[in-house]
């Protein structure tokens, strides 16, 4: 996990106390976005919706919307983290 400021509030770090037995975090290190998936998948969705022009902004957030949650990343994440280091 990285260090963003939900991850570190009070209701996720009581969370993640109480659940500290079926839970081990690991923290990405801090400025390395390659080390994490997510960054991926906003990259594949940038390229994919603003290439596109669109009309409105509505418009826009929809498409958005709609991507993140019906696309399927076919992201291996083992392969993902090892292709960082050669």
């Amino acid at each position: 996990m990285d260090r963003a400021t939900p991850h570190c509030s009070k209701i996720t770090r009581r969370f993640l106390d109480s659940n500290k037995d079926t839970i081990r975090l690991e923290y990405l290190p801090v400025g390395s976005p390659e080390f994490n998936a997510v960054e991926e998948c906003w990259r594949q969705g940038k390229y994919h919706i603003l290439s596109t022009y669109y009309p409105t902004f509505d418009f826009l957030e929809d498409t958005i919307s709609h991507y993140y949650r019906t696309t399927r990343f076919n992201l291996d994440i083992v392969k993902y983290l090892m292709r960082t280091i050669d």
